[in-house]
């Protein structure tokens, strides 16, 4: 299943997401996942994987051309010429002349002049053909707003927490406005669970009764419900694991359909908690965390 992004360019809906991800077992999830059917791989510099997500696709035997990669600059690369540096940075570790996709992975609203300077970098390299589309990550609709009046190249894409307990609607429905495809991290939860994660962790969103219902009824697993759930919203998601049983589980959803009123059942779960980083708070040290050269 492919998404249409606002310039026409064709992305696979569900990708495999590597996030803490050790660089040890990122290269055989990534080959893995290309084994299963995936085409689809997102990444970060500040992952410090992106290197093993390219051996993982040389060593699939896939084409180039078949494997969407997509990656993140981090905000100590903020700025014009350092996000221009960023790319090559990026391109050289995952051995590549060009990626599909390349986002800034935080608003950063207390730089936010150089968030802009580097969006503006993101659309010469766009323009270069050096990058296939163009994008952001945790954006709220204040980010956006402000974003938008001072760029050319409205997003492809907003990478944002989305799960059954945080469906944020004010952000997707501001994505939705301007034609921006909304992409989903942690899309079954995993924040709620990751350990050091989820300040706000009620349950395991993989446990909650109304999914596990809708999974039972349909022979699934709740990953699975909660994946078709996305898709069939037409949302991207990208979930992460290292398993290689688990990765192909997570991609066989396109066998079954969600009904109105499942869908409805999931969507009624949102808490409106937030279980990952306020993208509004500065986050000084983390920020400025540096990117190794290539």
């Amino acid at each position: 299943m492919e998404l249409t992004l606002n310039n026409g360019v064709t992305m696979p809906a569900l990708g495999l997401g590597v996030f803490q991800s050790p660089p040890e077992q990122t290269t055989a999830a990534v080959e893995a996942a290309l084994a299963a059917g995936y085409r689809h791989i997102d990444t970060a510099a500040a992952y410090d994987n992106e290197r093993d997500v390219g051996e993982g696709v040389r060593r699939s035997g896939l084409d180039r051309s078949d494997v969407f990669i997509e990656t993140k600059v981090w905000v100590s690369d903020y700025g014009y010429e350092q996000t221009l540096h960023a790319w090559e940075k990026a391109a050289a570790k995952i051995g590549v002349d060009y990626l599909d996709m390349l986002i800034l992975h935080q608003p950063a609203p207390d730089r936010f002049e150089k968030t802009l300077a580097s969006y503006k970098a993101l659309e010469t390299l766009l323009g270069d053909g050096r990058v296939r589309a163009i994008g952001v990550s945790n954006f709220m609709p204040h980010h956006l707003e402000e974003l938008l009046a001072k760029t050319d190249v409205v997003p492809a894409v907003n990478q944002i927490e989305l799960h059954p307990f945080f469906t944020q609607p004010a952000v997707q429905a501001a994505d939705a406005e301007n034609g921006i495809l909304t992409q989903a991290w942690s899309p079954i939860g995993g924040i709620t669970f990751y350990p050091g994660f989820g300040e706000n962790r009620t349950k395991n969103v993989m446990e909650d009764p109304a999914i596990v219902a809708i999974a039972q009824s349909h022979g699934k697993t709740p990953a699975q419900i909660m994946l078709r759930w996305h898709l069939q919203q037409g949302r991207s998601a990208i979930p992460k694991s290292t398993n290689p049983a688990r990765i192909a589980e997570n991609f066989y959803v396109f066998d079954f359909e969600l009904s109105a009123d499942e869908l409805a059942s999931i969507d009624a779960l949102d808490q409106g908690v937030r279980h990952g980083p306020d993208p509004d708070v500065a986050r000084l040290s983390s920020f400025a965390r540096v990117i190794p050269e290539a």
